[in-house]
Protein backbone atom coordinates (compact mmCIF):
# COMPACT_ATOMS: atom_id res chain seq x y z
CA UNK A 1 0.00 0.00 0.00
CA UNK A 2 1.16 3.47 -1.02
CA UNK A 3 2.02 5.56 2.39
CA UNK A 4 -0.13 7.75 3.52
CA UNK A 5 1.97 10.95 4.28
CA UNK A 6 4.52 12.91 2.34
CA UNK A 7 8.21 12.57 2.61
CA UNK A 8 8.88 16.28 3.69
CA UNK A 9 7.32 18.95 4.84
CA UNK A 10 7.63 22.57 3.37
CA UNK A 11 7.11 25.26 5.78
CA UNK A 12 7.46 27.92 3.59
CA UNK A 13 5.04 27.05 1.05
CA UNK A 14 2.34 26.22 3.74
CA UNK A 15 2.95 29.39 5.91
CA UNK A 16 3.13 31.21 2.08
CA UNK A 17 -0.90 30.53 1.29
CA UNK A 18 -2.94 33.22 3.06
CA UNK A 19 -5.95 30.90 3.87
CA UNK A 20 -3.85 28.45 6.24
CA UNK A 21 -2.29 32.09 8.12
CA UNK A 22 -5.75 33.41 9.18
CA UNK A 23 -6.60 29.35 9.90
CA UNK A 24 -3.36 29.24 11.89
CA UNK A 25 -4.49 32.31 13.92
CA UNK A 26 -8.15 31.33 14.30
CA UNK A 27 -6.71 28.20 16.07
CA UNK A 28 -4.55 30.03 18.27
CA UNK A 29 -6.96 32.23 18.94
CA UNK A 30 -9.92 29.96 19.78
CA UNK A 31 -8.21 27.74 22.04
CA UNK A 32 -6.58 30.69 24.21
CA UNK A 33 -9.75 31.33 24.81
CA UNK A 34 -10.96 27.46 25.20
CA UNK A 35 -8.21 26.22 27.00
CA UNK A 36 -8.92 29.34 29.89
CA UNK A 37 -12.55 28.43 29.90
CA UNK A 38 -12.57 24.71 30.41
CA UNK A 39 -9.69 24.76 33.34
CA UNK A 40 -11.08 27.95 35.02
CA UNK A 41 -14.77 26.64 35.01
CA UNK A 42 -13.11 23.18 36.07
CA UNK A 43 -11.88 24.93 38.86
CA UNK A 44 -14.80 27.33 40.07
CA UNK A 45 -17.07 23.76 40.11
CA UNK A 46 -14.24 22.19 42.30
CA UNK A 47 -14.07 24.92 44.45
CA UNK A 48 -17.90 25.29 44.99
CA UNK A 49 -18.65 21.70 45.40
CA UNK A 50 -15.71 20.06 46.03
CA UNK A 51 -16.83 17.44 44.15
CA UNK A 52 -15.08 15.24 41.49
CA UNK A 53 -18.55 14.22 40.23
CA UNK A 54 -19.44 17.96 39.58
CA UNK A 55 -16.54 18.07 37.55
CA UNK A 56 -17.09 15.49 35.38
CA UNK A 57 -20.84 16.67 35.03
CA UNK A 58 -19.62 20.00 33.02
CA UNK A 59 -17.09 17.05 30.85
CA UNK A 60 -20.79 15.36 30.26
CA UNK A 61 -22.62 17.99 29.60
CA UNK A 62 -19.47 19.80 27.22
CA UNK A 63 -19.20 16.53 25.55
CA UNK A 64 -23.06 14.98 25.03
CA UNK A 65 -24.01 16.68 21.50
CA UNK A 66 -21.23 14.93 19.89
CA UNK A 67 -23.90 11.96 20.12
CA UNK A 68 -26.31 13.76 17.94
CA UNK A 69 -25.16 16.38 16.40
CA UNK A 70 -22.65 15.16 13.88
CA UNK A 71 -24.90 13.31 12.60
CA UNK A 72 -26.74 15.92 11.09
CA UNK A 73 -23.23 17.68 11.04
CA UNK A 74 -21.26 15.58 8.85
CA UNK A 75 -23.98 16.29 6.26
CA UNK A 76 -23.70 19.72 6.60
CA UNK A 77 -20.38 19.88 6.41
CA UNK A 78 -19.94 17.80 3.18
CA UNK A 79 -22.44 20.42 1.67
CA UNK A 80 -22.35 24.06 3.09
CA UNK A 81 -18.98 25.98 2.73
CA UNK A 82 -16.98 24.98 5.79
CA UNK A 83 -15.60 28.47 6.22
CA UNK A 84 -19.14 29.78 6.54
CA UNK A 85 -20.11 26.88 8.71
CA UNK A 86 -17.36 27.90 11.12
CA UNK A 87 -17.79 31.50 11.20
CA UNK A 88 -21.39 30.83 12.06
CA UNK A 89 -20.57 28.20 14.83
CA UNK A 90 -17.77 30.78 16.40
CA UNK A 91 -20.17 33.94 15.99
CA UNK A 92 -23.03 31.95 18.28
CA UNK A 93 -21.19 30.22 21.12
CA UNK A 94 -18.84 33.80 21.62
CA UNK A 95 -22.21 35.21 22.34
CA UNK A 96 -23.14 32.88 24.58
CA UNK A 97 -19.91 33.04 26.59
CA UNK A 98 -20.43 36.59 26.88
CA UNK A 99 -23.56 36.98 28.12
CA UNK A 100 -22.95 34.00 31.29
CA UNK A 101 -19.63 36.07 31.58
CA UNK A 102 -22.45 39.61 31.94
CA UNK A 103 -24.07 37.14 34.83
CA UNK A 104 -20.96 35.79 36.50
CA UNK A 105 -20.12 40.20 36.67
CA UNK A 106 -23.37 40.91 38.07
CA UNK A 107 -22.92 38.02 40.73
CA UNK A 108 -26.18 36.03 39.84
CA UNK A 109 -23.68 33.04 38.18
CA UNK A 110 -24.92 29.85 39.41
CA UNK A 111 -23.31 26.20 38.26
CA UNK A 112 -26.70 25.59 35.91
CA UNK A 113 -25.91 28.92 34.43
CA UNK A 114 -22.58 27.22 33.58
CA UNK A 115 -23.69 23.89 32.45
CA UNK A 116 -26.15 25.72 29.86
CA UNK A 117 -23.35 27.90 28.76
CA UNK A 118 -20.94 24.40 28.25
CA UNK A 119 -23.90 22.77 26.72
CA UNK A 120 -24.19 25.46 24.24
CA UNK A 121 -20.60 25.59 23.56
CA UNK A 122 -20.49 21.27 22.92
CA UNK A 123 -23.28 21.69 20.51
CA UNK A 124 -20.86 24.07 18.74
CA UNK A 125 -17.63 22.06 19.11
CA UNK A 126 -19.18 18.86 18.24
CA UNK A 127 -19.44 20.25 14.35
CA UNK A 128 -16.68 22.79 14.74
CA UNK A 129 -13.70 20.33 14.85
CA UNK A 130 -15.02 18.33 12.53
CA UNK A 131 -15.54 21.73 10.25
CA UNK A 132 -12.09 23.20 10.26
CA UNK A 133 -10.55 19.61 9.91
CA UNK A 134 -12.23 19.37 6.15
CA UNK A 135 -11.02 22.56 5.77
CA UNK A 136 -7.60 22.11 6.08
CA UNK A 137 -8.11 19.46 3.37
CA UNK A 138 -9.10 22.16 1.01
CA UNK A 139 -6.87 24.79 1.67
CA UNK A 140 -3.49 22.64 1.90
CA UNK A 141 -1.59 20.98 -1.42
CA UNK A 142 -1.88 17.46 0.05
CA UNK A 143 1.71 17.29 -0.30
CA UNK A 144 1.99 19.13 2.61
CA UNK A 145 -0.99 17.51 4.93
CA UNK A 146 1.48 16.72 7.51
CA UNK A 147 2.93 19.94 7.83
CA UNK A 148 -0.30 21.45 7.78
CA UNK A 149 -1.62 19.33 10.80
CA UNK A 150 1.61 19.84 12.17
CA UNK A 151 1.52 23.59 12.03
CA UNK A 152 -2.38 23.59 12.81
CA UNK A 153 -1.73 21.66 16.20
CA UNK A 154 1.09 24.09 16.89
CA UNK A 155 -1.52 27.03 16.80
CA UNK A 156 -4.42 25.12 18.95
CA UNK A 157 -1.28 23.98 21.30
CA UNK A 158 0.17 27.19 21.82
CA UNK A 159 -2.89 28.77 22.58
CA UNK A 160 -3.57 25.95 25.19
CA UNK A 161 0.05 26.74 26.47
CA UNK A 162 -0.06 30.57 27.08
CA UNK A 163 -3.72 30.05 28.58
CA UNK A 164 -2.38 27.29 31.24
CA UNK A 165 0.10 29.64 32.11
CA UNK A 166 -2.09 32.33 33.05
CA UNK A 167 -5.49 30.84 33.54
CA UNK A 168 -4.06 30.40 37.34
CA UNK A 169 -2.88 34.11 38.29
CA UNK A 170 -6.29 35.33 36.10
CA UNK A 171 -8.64 33.04 38.42
CA UNK A 172 -6.98 34.69 41.11
CA UNK A 173 -7.70 38.29 40.06
CA UNK A 174 -9.95 38.69 37.26
CA UNK A 175 -11.64 35.56 38.50
CA UNK A 176 -14.32 33.56 36.65
CA UNK A 177 -16.33 36.38 34.91
CA UNK A 178 -13.04 37.67 33.75
CA UNK A 179 -11.81 34.28 32.07
CA UNK A 180 -15.62 34.12 30.65
CA UNK A 181 -15.51 37.65 28.88
CA UNK A 182 -11.95 36.61 27.66
CA UNK A 183 -13.15 33.55 26.11
CA UNK A 184 -16.24 35.38 24.01
CA UNK A 185 -13.85 37.57 22.59
CA UNK A 186 -11.83 34.82 21.29
CA UNK A 187 -14.75 33.25 19.67
CA UNK A 188 -15.23 36.34 17.67
CA UNK A 189 -11.59 36.63 16.66
CA UNK A 190 -11.61 33.37 15.31
CA UNK A 191 -14.86 33.91 13.38
CA UNK A 192 -12.70 37.03 11.48
CA UNK A 193 -9.69 34.97 10.94
CA UNK A 194 -12.00 31.91 9.22
CA UNK A 195 -13.89 34.67 7.27
CA UNK A 196 -10.63 36.02 5.70
CA UNK A 197 -9.33 32.40 4.75
CA UNK A 198 -10.33 33.03 1.41
CA UNK A 199 -13.11 34.92 -0.74
CA UNK A 200 -16.78 33.55 -2.08
CA UNK A 201 -18.56 30.29 -1.36
CA UNK A 202 -16.83 27.35 -1.85
CA UNK A 203 -19.07 24.08 -2.25
CA UNK A 204 -17.44 20.75 -0.93
CA UNK A 205 -19.40 18.76 -3.40
CA UNK A 206 -17.39 20.66 -6.67
CA UNK A 207 -14.47 18.87 -5.34
CA UNK A 208 -15.83 15.56 -6.87
CA UNK A 209 -14.40 16.26 -10.15
CA UNK A 210 -11.12 15.71 -9.34
CA UNK A 211 -10.06 12.36 -9.90
CA UNK A 212 -6.46 12.59 -7.83
CA UNK A 213 -8.67 12.31 -4.59
CA UNK A 214 -9.65 8.75 -5.37
CA UNK A 215 -8.34 5.39 -5.10
CA UNK A 216 -9.44 2.75 -7.35
CA UNK A 217 -11.93 1.34 -4.24
CA UNK A 218 -12.84 4.63 -3.92
CA UNK A 219 -14.60 5.24 -6.63
CA UNK A 220 -16.06 1.69 -7.14
CA UNK A 221 -17.94 2.20 -4.20
CA UNK A 222 -19.05 6.26 -5.02
CA UNK A 223 -20.41 4.37 -8.75
CA UNK A 224 -22.10 1.93 -6.45
CA UNK A 225 -23.73 4.03 -4.30
CA UNK A 226 -25.09 6.44 -7.37
CA UNK A 227 -26.44 4.01 -9.07
CA UNK A 228 -28.16 2.61 -6.35
CA UNK A 229 -30.81 4.93 -6.57
CA UNK A 230 -29.56 7.71 -3.90
CA UNK A 231 -29.77 10.47 -5.75
CA UNK A 232 -33.60 9.95 -6.95
CA UNK A 233 -34.33 9.58 -3.22
CA UNK A 234 -32.45 12.85 -2.47
CA UNK A 235 -34.54 14.42 -4.58
CA UNK A 236 -37.81 13.78 -2.37
CA UNK A 237 -36.56 16.26 -0.07
CA UNK A 238 -34.00 17.94 2.44
CA UNK A 239 -34.47 15.07 4.68
CA UNK A 240 -34.47 12.18 2.31
CA UNK A 241 -31.00 13.70 1.04
CA UNK A 242 -29.34 13.56 4.27
CA UNK A 243 -30.43 10.30 5.26
CA UNK A 244 -28.41 9.20 1.75
CA UNK A 245 -25.62 11.35 2.61
CA UNK A 246 -25.34 9.49 6.04
CA UNK A 247 -26.02 6.07 4.34
CA UNK A 248 -23.35 6.51 1.80
CA UNK A 249 -20.87 7.65 4.18
CA UNK A 250 -21.39 4.46 6.81
CA UNK A 251 -21.15 2.42 3.09
CA UNK A 252 -17.47 4.07 2.70
CA UNK A 253 -16.52 3.46 6.28
CA UNK A 254 -17.29 -0.43 5.90
CA UNK A 255 -15.50 -0.68 3.34
CA UNK A 256 -12.16 1.23 4.82
CA UNK A 257 -10.62 -0.59 7.54
CA UNK A 258 -7.77 1.32 7.74
CA UNK A 259 -9.73 4.53 8.02
CA UNK A 260 -11.97 2.70 10.98
CA UNK A 261 -8.11 2.00 12.67
CA UNK A 262 -7.18 5.04 12.99
CA UNK A 263 -10.15 6.89 13.52
CA UNK A 264 -10.88 4.40 16.12
CA UNK A 265 -7.54 5.38 17.88
CA UNK A 266 -7.76 9.02 17.42
CA UNK A 267 -11.04 9.03 18.70
CA UNK A 268 -9.80 7.23 21.64
CA UNK A 269 -6.46 9.25 22.47
CA UNK A 270 -9.27 12.50 21.47
CA UNK A 271 -11.72 10.98 24.23
CA UNK A 272 -8.70 10.16 26.82
CA UNK A 273 -7.45 13.51 26.64
CA UNK A 274 -10.69 15.68 27.69
CA UNK A 275 -12.13 13.05 30.08
CA UNK A 276 -8.86 13.52 31.86
CA UNK A 277 -9.56 17.01 33.01
CA UNK A 278 -12.04 15.71 35.43
CA UNK A 279 -9.06 13.78 37.61
CA UNK A 280 -6.56 16.86 36.76
CA UNK A 281 -7.98 18.82 39.01
CA UNK A 282 -8.69 17.18 41.64
CA UNK A 283 -4.60 15.59 41.46
CA UNK A 284 -3.54 19.68 41.30
CA UNK A 285 -5.94 20.01 44.43
CA UNK A 286 -5.71 16.85 46.87
CA UNK A 287 -2.07 15.68 45.71
CA UNK A 288 -0.27 18.61 44.86
CA UNK A 289 -1.55 20.70 47.04
CA UNK A 290 -0.75 23.38 43.76
CA UNK A 291 -4.38 25.05 43.65
CA UNK A 292 -5.48 27.18 40.61
CA UNK A 293 -1.88 28.15 39.39
CA UNK A 294 -0.72 24.67 39.86
CA UNK A 295 -3.25 23.45 37.57
CA UNK A 296 -2.01 26.42 35.39
CA UNK A 297 1.46 24.86 35.27
CA UNK A 298 0.17 21.52 34.70
CA UNK A 299 -1.89 22.64 31.60
CA UNK A 300 1.40 24.43 29.81
CA UNK A 301 3.35 21.17 30.58
CA UNK A 302 0.63 19.38 28.27
CA UNK A 303 0.63 22.42 25.80
CA UNK A 304 4.43 22.34 25.60
CA UNK A 305 5.03 18.86 24.96
CA UNK A 306 2.22 18.92 22.50
CA UNK A 307 3.98 21.40 20.69
CA UNK A 308 7.58 19.76 20.43
CA UNK A 309 5.54 16.39 19.13
CA UNK A 310 3.70 17.92 16.59
CA UNK A 311 7.00 19.72 15.25
CA UNK A 312 8.88 16.14 15.64
CA UNK A 313 6.01 14.49 14.30
CA UNK A 314 5.88 17.24 10.81
CA UNK A 315 9.38 15.87 10.43
CA UNK A 316 10.01 11.77 10.93
CA UNK A 317 10.25 9.64 7.96
CA UNK A 318 7.33 7.81 7.04
CA UNK A 319 8.80 4.25 8.05
CA UNK A 320 8.85 5.60 11.66
CA UNK A 321 5.76 7.04 12.15
CA UNK A 322 3.70 4.22 12.66
CA UNK A 323 6.15 2.70 14.83
CA UNK A 324 6.10 5.98 17.18
CA UNK A 325 2.13 6.16 16.52
CA UNK A 326 1.72 2.68 18.63
CA UNK A 327 4.53 3.84 20.67
CA UNK A 328 2.64 7.14 21.99
CA UNK A 329 -0.30 4.95 22.35
CA UNK A 330 1.97 2.98 24.78
CA UNK A 331 3.47 5.64 26.40
CA UNK A 332 0.11 7.46 27.45
CA UNK A 333 -1.16 3.65 29.00
CA UNK A 334 2.10 3.37 31.08
CA UNK A 335 2.49 7.26 32.27
CA UNK A 336 -1.49 7.40 32.93
CA UNK A 337 -0.73 4.40 35.18
CA UNK A 338 2.17 5.92 36.87
CA UNK A 339 0.99 9.96 37.09
CA UNK A 340 -0.69 9.89 40.80
CA UNK A 341 2.12 8.04 42.57
CA UNK A 342 4.40 11.34 41.32
CA UNK A 343 3.16 13.41 44.64
CA UNK A 344 5.50 16.73 43.58
CA UNK A 345 4.40 19.53 40.97
CA UNK A 346 7.74 19.24 38.54
CA UNK A 347 7.50 15.57 38.19
CA UNK A 348 3.55 15.83 37.46
CA UNK A 349 3.81 18.81 35.09
CA UNK A 350 6.68 16.66 33.20
CA UNK A 351 4.50 13.50 33.18
CA UNK A 352 1.64 16.00 31.40
CA UNK A 353 4.58 17.11 29.33
CA UNK A 354 4.34 13.57 28.03
CA UNK A 355 1.14 12.43 27.81
CA UNK A 356 1.29 16.48 25.05
CA UNK A 357 4.11 15.08 23.30
CA UNK A 358 2.66 11.65 22.73
CA UNK A 359 -0.97 13.02 21.94
CA UNK A 360 0.28 15.18 19.61
CA UNK A 361 2.52 12.91 17.86
CA UNK A 362 -0.55 10.43 17.51
CA UNK A 363 -2.82 12.91 15.94
CA UNK A 364 -0.67 14.26 13.69
CA UNK A 365 0.15 10.61 12.19
CA UNK A 366 -3.68 10.05 12.26
CA UNK A 367 -4.61 13.29 10.91
CA UNK A 368 -2.53 13.86 7.72
CA UNK A 369 -3.05 9.56 6.94
CA UNK A 370 -6.64 10.67 7.10
CA UNK A 371 -6.79 13.63 5.19
CA UNK A 372 -4.50 11.49 2.40
CA UNK A 373 -7.20 8.67 2.11
CA UNK A 374 -10.42 9.81 2.47
CA UNK A 375 -11.64 11.96 -0.54
CA UNK A 376 -12.98 15.19 -0.16
CA UNK A 377 -16.27 14.98 0.18
CA UNK A 378 -16.24 12.30 2.53
CA UNK A 379 -13.79 14.01 5.07
CA UNK A 380 -17.21 15.53 7.04
CA UNK A 381 -18.51 12.45 7.49
CA UNK A 382 -15.75 10.75 8.59
CA UNK A 383 -14.61 13.39 10.88
CA UNK A 384 -17.81 13.34 12.12
CA UNK A 385 -17.77 9.57 12.57
CA UNK A 386 -14.78 9.74 14.55
CA UNK A 387 -16.29 12.61 16.55
CA UNK A 388 -19.38 10.44 18.03
CA UNK A 389 -16.95 7.40 18.51
CA UNK A 390 -15.22 9.83 20.87
CA UNK A 391 -18.17 11.09 22.56
CA UNK A 392 -19.75 7.97 23.53
CA UNK A 393 -16.13 7.04 24.79
CA UNK A 394 -16.17 10.54 26.71
CA UNK A 395 -19.21 9.95 28.12
CA UNK A 396 -18.66 6.66 29.78
CA UNK A 397 -15.11 7.99 30.92
CA UNK A 398 -16.20 11.11 32.09
CA UNK A 399 -19.26 9.51 34.23
CA UNK A 400 -16.31 6.74 35.46
CA UNK A 401 -13.48 8.82 36.46
CA UNK A 402 -15.89 11.03 38.41
CA UNK A 403 -17.50 8.28 40.07
CA UNK A 404 -14.08 6.29 40.74
CA UNK A 405 -12.18 9.23 41.95
CA UNK A 406 -14.51 10.18 44.55
CA UNK A 407 -15.00 6.47 45.10
CA UNK A 408 -12.48 4.70 45.16
CA UNK A 409 -9.63 7.60 44.64
CA UNK A 410 -7.81 8.78 41.74
CA UNK A 411 -4.78 5.63 41.96
CA UNK A 412 -7.90 3.74 40.62
CA UNK A 413 -9.29 6.37 38.24
CA UNK A 414 -5.79 6.89 36.66
CA UNK A 415 -5.96 3.30 36.54
CA UNK A 416 -9.22 3.35 34.20
CA UNK A 417 -7.33 5.56 32.22
CA UNK A 418 -4.05 3.35 31.66
CA UNK A 419 -6.54 0.64 30.33
CA UNK A 420 -8.58 2.85 27.50
CA UNK A 421 -5.27 4.28 26.08
CA UNK A 422 -4.06 0.15 26.35
CA UNK A 423 -7.20 -0.18 23.80
CA UNK A 424 -5.75 2.64 21.84
CA UNK A 425 -2.41 0.75 21.57
CA UNK A 426 -4.39 -2.00 20.10
CA UNK A 427 -6.10 -0.64 17.39
CA UNK A 428 -2.96 1.94 16.53
CA UNK A 429 -1.07 -1.37 15.85
CA UNK A 430 -3.95 -2.48 13.79
CA UNK A 431 -3.85 0.37 11.56
CA UNK A 432 -0.11 -0.27 11.48
CA UNK A 433 -0.18 -3.20 10.16
CA UNK A 434 -2.75 -2.66 7.39
CA UNK A 435 -0.45 0.10 6.27
CA UNK A 436 2.21 -2.37 5.44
Amino acid sequence: MATATANTVDWKLIWAQRGFRYFFLAMFVSLFGSGMNFAGVSWYILSATHSTVKVSLQVIVVTLPGLFVPFLGGVLIDRLDRRYLGVLLDIVRGFFVLATAYIAWRGHLQLWHLYAMTLITGIGSAMYWATVNALVQEVIPPSQFTGANAAVLVGVQSGMLIAGAFVGFLYNTAGIAGILAIDGVTYFVSAYCLYRVRRGYVSPRESQKYPREYSEATEATAEALETGGNPEVAEAGLSLAVYADMKEGFAYLKQQPLVLALGITHAIMMAGVVSANVVLVALANDILHAGPRGLGFLEAGWATGAIVGGLIASQLPPALRMPLYVAACAGLAVGHMATPFVAFLVGAVMMQVLFGFCRALGGVVAQSSLMTIVPRHFMGRTQSAMAILTTVVQLFMSFSLGWVAQGAGLIVAYALLAVLYTGATVSAIRARQLLR
